[in-house]
């Protein structure tokens, strides 16, 4: 009798379930693939619904529940999950410290979306609270993104009732699927693929064909763009400014094993091939770093990208014994020049470093700076200029004869278009995997 009715009401929501994907289909008709990209499924498991990327799962109580309050209420809880999985959160997980506030953080993320979409299946009153909060949070952030907000939250040093009314304002689903896949990180990576493919073709669409939901759906658009962005191993961004050169040291990657033991079998002691006693390594000989000191520039970003800077550059294996690093400090002209040519004097340099002009932006007058070194053969081969900055300036028009790189924090990014013949890089607080 009880399998019976729990059989019914399985029946039930799976139909109230088809009407709110048919719903946000007729309003948002962009996200199409992501509305049938979970598979419903009834759980006693948990109190509410969660999501893992391929199933939607669901206490058929609970959501009976909800649909008797509103349908707005479960298009609400519904979509709000796929926002999840289509933002990535599922599989961006922290550390059991800091799962509270990356979970909180996620669900305000997703929460500005669904207030933010001019969709009446999706219309609920305003609440002064989550008004607030918003207000708060846009004052430091130009999107609402998960890792923004849980950025903010974490610096924010929150009091245990201040966080305990923000999860009960903005908790909808339950996150614990999240977990179990952070305890096997060997797990076929399938569903996270799949939803980023889902991203960007929305990203694609948002953009050409429906201009006018881009419009009406401007937070979700933002973050899409936030999550789409490409990002870079430092460790292995630096290799586009090292230079390939000799070594004395044996190379053992060319070595031929076979005609080595066919020469100790044929004559019994001599191989017919010797280790190569020199081997091509790219290392870094010149290097210039340009940091910007303007007023919207935070001191404390320009800290954090000396800090892992050095971290990389500082290893053995990244540096030539001679080498030259010019670490520039410029707002609207250049107001400092600071040789390195070991790792001392880096160490030293990043310890004692202060910010020097606070003025405004301009990029022309560092690559005019290095121009003038370049003509003034103060380089032995110079392959590269990075350019830490928060974007706010006016661009070089014509490209310099080295690689260039603007580099952004994630915390503080705001879409930036770089002129077509620069590398734009967004790092954030783990983007040195390798270091």
């Amino acid at each position: 009798m009880f399998e019976e009715q729990l059989l019914e009401k399985v029946d039930i929501c799976n139909e109230i379930l088809a009407d709110c994907r048919n719903e946000l289909y007729l309003s948002m008709r962009f996200l199409d693939v992501a509305l049938h990209s979970l598979a419903p499924e009834a759980s006693m498991e948990l109190e509410r619904t969660a999501a893992d990327g391929k199933v939607l799962r669901y206490n058929p109580e609970f959501l009976m529940e909800q649909y008797r309050k509103g349908n707005t209420i479960v298009n609400r809880c519904y979509l709000h999950s796929i926002f999840h999985c289509l933002l990535g959160h599922v599989w961006n997980q922290r550390g059991a410290e800091d799962r509270q506030l990356w979970n909180l953080a996620c669900d305000i993320a997703v929460e500005s979306i669904l207030d933010g979409l001019a969709c009446r299946c999706l219309r609920v009153p305003s609440r002064p609270y989550r008004r607030a909060v918003y207000q708060g949070l846009s004052k430091k952030l130009p999107v609402l993104n998960g890792e923004g907000i849980f950025y903010l939250l974490q610096n924010a040093k929150l009091d245990l009732r201040t966080v305990a009314r923000m999860i009960h304002e903005f908790t909808i689903d339950e996150h614990f699927l999240w977990e179990r896949q952070d305890n096997h990180p060997q797990a076929p990576m399938e569903q996270e693929n799949q939803w980023k493919d889902i991203r960007d073709r929305m990203e694609t669409e948002l953009d050409t064909f429906s201009k006018e939901a881009a419009e009406e759906s401007k937070g979700l658009k933002e973050q899409i763009q936030v999550e789409n962005r490409q990002r870079y191993d430092y460790k292995e961004f630096l290799k586009k400014f090292c230079v390939l050169k000799e070594e004395m040291q044996v190379d053992l990657d060319s070595y031929d094993y076979i005609f080595y033991h066919y020469g100790m079998k044929l004559y019994g002691n001599m191989p017919l091939i010797e280790h190569l006693e020199t081997r091509e390594v790219k290392k870094v000989e010149d290097l210039v770093i340009v940091i910007d000191t303007s007023m919207s520039c935070k001191p404390s970003l320009v800290q954090k990208f000396l800090e892992e800077t050095y971290s990389i550059l500082s290893q053995s294996e990244s540096f030539s014994r001679k080498f030259c690093v010019h670490i520039l400090q410029c707002d609207e002209r250049v107001r400092s020049d600071i040789v390195v040519t070991d790792r001392k004097q880096l160490s030293e340099y990043r310890k004692k470093f202060q910010v020097q002009g606070m003025g405004g932006t301009d990029f022309r007058p560092a690559f005019q700076y290095v121009n003038d070194l370049l003509a003034k053969k103060q380089f032995q081969n110079l392959r590269g200029l990075i350019y830490f900055t928060d974007g706010y300036g006016t661009f070089p028009v014509k490209k310099p004869p080295f690689d260039t790189a603007f580099v952004f924090f994630r915390e503080d990014f705001l879409d930036v278009d770089v002129p077509s013949w620069a590398i734009k890089l967004i790092l954030d607080e783990s983007y040195c995997s390798g270091g």
